[in-house]
């Protein structure tokens, strides 16, 4: 009698249906099918009880065992949930993504030599097979498998056909009862990888399921991916358990945004022969200063990397461009500050910097801003010199910030509560949002800033004021090494809503003022200078006759005087001028001095231009840069600019405000649904941020809501967008990245990088440029890469030699993402750096 379908075995039917001669032919075939199975394998197959949990990677060639095949729940879930590693390196491959769209590394690797394995071995090879994944990516409903061509029909063990000849040794058959568990092991990787371990070994050792309906509820528990310890193996974070979960890092389902999908991929694609309506910063420059720097160096293509670690002066703290002792011992004067400016080796260090003794992981913000690890930054000169100023002291392990600077030594706070006192106007948060801070000091400025909703960028020369720049990175306040020198600083023109310097020693008012005449270069129309110095409110020869000088230069410069007064609490005084917004004054002048720049004089050309002695006008155009205020904050974040136009092309070929809005939307979706949640990334000690490839600065915008700031870096050879970045609220600056960059070692907690390596390696060699990645970064450190796939796998094999932790490496469409840790590990050997020894 004939039996009707039972609901946990569908498509299965019952034994009677055949005939004994049926029965016996079967049988024959499939004990035919083991023997030709076993004769074929090189390896001896090693079983599992359903007991053990397996994570040894098995190796058998010709049988239907994938070393790639390693979980069968959906990709974006896995990485979601904090995934660590997916490539088969790892031992435990329990969290791989993977589905029928999105192709891990590994299964690419292996899948088409597996495939001809199993067309040789025939169909009734099959016969016995338990593997409960297939190649097309998991178990589909009512225990049927997605499959994605015909010859994963064939390595699937969960099809209807084999279901139907139940192969395998009598006395070892499947509990068939508890096979609907299959649909719930399909959401756990863990389980998936136990199930096919035991699948893939002798066809007569099957694998008993009923237990496996108890593992389900781990799928949906993530742990702390991090840990604490710098260096802790891939290993032990792929078993943590759930009672670890992170309770501020909820799961996102359904999510898929791991690579662009097919309907956002086209805003990540730029074309080949456009930069949209934009130029590069590299040619504005060159345009501007044919002394521009260029960089040729072809890629090494060298397969084996050998490390060593820098031999230098400057110890921990070495910065190449800034510490190139060779080349400022040439230098013929230094009264300019020249030997405070970049000055590049030919060939970027390959070398790796060591690390101070006792290093430890950096205090969290905000935390940090008061308060950080002495050994971190083991440098007391500044408390020697400027410990009665409360710029700094040391209490036990500790590095103490009381938030005073020169002029403000009762405190920040109050500080910047006068300044808005005495120039409401000025309405710190509201009004004004973007702040230049020259001659930062330790930046507690800029620091207590934050609070207000205003965005610092600090600067200050590596000079005798020893690691001031590295105490604010420190502390997590942005910060850069900068002069005011010879050259124009890194940043376009008119961009900044106040320039404040409080006692920063820079002689503005020298050589027709041409210090101050970049300042008014990078000034918007209509902002702030906050001057607070001693010549403000002291009265001796020296301050009497330098204010004399800088009030005739203010003048006609027609920066208007809108307030002068003495903080009595600090006993100091502030002085606040504002620039014109508009060309009248100007053309009211009767002398030209300050002289008029050229109308060719581009104002945004910034990288290894000469300072000129001159004054750029307002723009009068309504759709031009600078001629209008911006939104308030944060109003201007999501806002196209006011002058971009439908009739413009932007980065990504659209039409350039729908391009700036669509690239926002992409990077919302991408942080929200990846970044945030499918890292494995605590967010929450993460502080210090470089976007090394921003466009529109969609990324850090994206990032708002997080105790996080960014350094957007606009690559001089890439369209000029750092004007957009900054209209919108959110700082950066223009760099070459086949050279240094002017920060301290171990200054940032994240480093994202979109498509910028597979650019780079056509102008320079990679090698110099992840030393320097390497150097930058914090041990413990995050990068997040987006690229090409070859381009991703050569930066997966170049950071394993550097001994870091991988993540995730993932693959898609000719498309890769990979997130990287660094770890405390330096190598043995020892390379001296002849050019940066005294």
């Amino acid at each position: 009698m004939a039996q009707g379908r039972n609901g946990k075995t569908e498509g299965r039917r019952s034994s009677s249906y055949f005939s004994a001669p049926v029965v016996v032919f079967f049988v024959a075939l499939g004990l035919v099918g083991v023997w030709m199975t076993m004769s074929s394998s090189t390896v001896p197959v090693q079983e599992f009880s359903h007991e053990e949990n397996p994570t040894e990677k098995q190796s058998l060639a010709g049988s239907d065992t994938r070393k790639a095949e390693t979980n069968t729940r959906d990709s974006s879930e896995g990485i979601m949930q904090g995934s660590t590693d997916i490539n088969t390196h790892q031992e435990n491959n329990s969290d791989v993504p993977k589905n029928e769209n999105l192709s891990v590394k590994s299964t690419e690797n292996n899948g088409q030599e597996n495939r001809k394995e199993k067309s040789k071995e025939g169909e009734d090879s099959r016969i016995g097979s338990n593997d409960n994944v297939n190649e097309g990516g998991g178990i589909g409903k009512g225990g049927e498998s997605k499959t994605r061509e015909g010859s994963d029909e064939e390595s699937s063990s969960n099809s209807e056909e084999t279901k139907a000849q139940g192969s395998t040794d009598a006395s070892k058959q499947v509990d068939t009862n508890d096979m609907s568990n299959e649909k719930n092991q399909s959401e756990s990787s863990s389980n998936s990888e136990e199930t096919k371990a035991q699948g893939s070994t002798d066809a007569s050792k099957q694998v008993d399921t009923n237990d496996m309906s108890n593992e389900k509820n781990q799928s949906d528990k993530v742990g702390d991916q991090e840990g604490e310890e710098i260096g802790e193996s891939q290993d032990k974070q792929s078993n943590i358990s759930s009672s670890n979960e992170t309770k501020d890092q909820p799961k996102v389902q359904n999510s898929t945004e791991i690579s662009p999908d097919a309907a956002q991929s086209e805003i990540l694609n730029e074309t080949s022969t456009q930069n949209g309506a934009w130029s590069t910063q590299a040619i504005e420059s060159k345009n501007e200063n044919e002394g521009q720097q260029s960089s040729g160096i072809q890629n090494s293509g060298a397969s084996g990397y050998s490390w060593k670690v820098c031999n230098v002066s400057a110890g921990p703290d070495y910065i190449p461009c800034l510490d190139n002792l060779q080349a400022i011992r040439k230098l013929r004067t230094t009264k300019h500050y020249e030997h405070r400016e970049r000055h590049c080796p030919e060939e970027g260090p390959t070398c790796l910097v060591p690390l101070p003794e006792g290093y430890r992981q950096p205090i969290k913000w905000p935390q940090s801003r008061e308060k950080i690890w002495y050994y971190n930054v083991p440098h007391t000169k500044l408390v020697e010199v400027k410990g009665h100023q409360n710029w700094v002291k040391v209490s036990g392990e500790y590095l103490i910030f009381p938030g005073g600077g020169t002029q403000f030594k009762r405190g920040a706070p109050h500080y910047i509560d006068f300044i808005e006192e005495i120039a409401p106007d000025i309405a710190w948060g509201k009004h004004i949002r973007m702040v230049l801070d020259v001659g930062c000091g330790v930046a507690s400025f800029g620091g207590y800033l934050f609070d207000r909703d205003v965005l610092t960028m600090s600067l200050a020369p590596k000079d005798e004021h020893e690691a001031q720049v590295q105490f604010a990175l420190e502390r997590g306040i942005p910060a850069i090494s900068a002069v005011m020198g010879t050259k124009r600083l890194p940043f376009p023109g008119r961009v900044f809503d106040v320039i404040h310097c409080a006692r920063c020693r820079v002689p503005w008012h020298i050589e027709g003022g041409k210090l101050l005449l970049e300042l008014n270069r990078l000034l918007r129309p209509g902002g702030y200078f906050v001057w607070s110095a001693t010549p403000v409110y002291q009265k001796n020869e020296e301050d009497a006759g330098i204010w004399k000088e800088m009030s005739t230069l203010l003048k006609n410069m027609c920066w208007e005087v809108v307030v002068i007064n003495k903080d009595q609490v600090n006993r100091v005084g502030v002085a606040v001028f504002r620039k014109p917004s508009s060309n009248e004054c100007y053309e009211k002048r009767r002398e030209n001095s300050p002289p008029l720049c050229k109308d060719s004089d581009d104002p945004n050309a910034a990288w290894n231009v000469l300072l000129q002695a001159c004054m750029h006008k307002v723009p009068v155009d309504a759709s031009e840069p600078g001629s209008q205020w911006p939104e308030q904050w944060p109003q201007r974040l999501d806002k196209p600019p006011y002058w971009l136009k439908s009739t413009q092309v932007g980065v990504y070929g659209k039409a350039a405000p729908e391009d700036f809005s669509a690239d926002y939307e992409h990077w919302k979706h991408v942080i929200a649904n990846s970044y945030l949640n499918g890292m494995g990334i605590s967010w929450s000690s993460v502080r210090n941020v470089m976007d090394m490839r921003s466009v529109y600065g969609g990324f850090a915008a994206a990032l708002k809501d997080l105790k996080v700031w960014v350094m957007n870096v606009v690559p001089t050879d890439s369209p000029d967008t750092l004007p957009i970045i900054y209209e919108r609220g959110l700082f950066g600056i223009y760099h070459d990245w086949c050279e240094s960059f002017s920060t301290y070692p171990r200054s940032y907690d994240l480093l994202h990088a979109d498509h910028l390596f597979s650019k780079l390696k056509k102008r320079c060699n990679l090698l110099p440029v992840l030393a320097e990645v390497d150097r930058i970064l914090r041990p413990g450190g995050k990068l997040i890469l987006r690229d090409n796939s070859e381009t991703i796998n050569e930066m997966e094999n170049m950071l394993k030699s550097l001994h870091w932790e991988i993540r995730l490496s993932y693959s898609k469409e000719k498309e890769g993402l990979l997130c990287a840790v660094k770890t405390m590990w330096r190598p043995n050997e020892v390379e001296t750096i002849i050019s940066a020894i005294e």
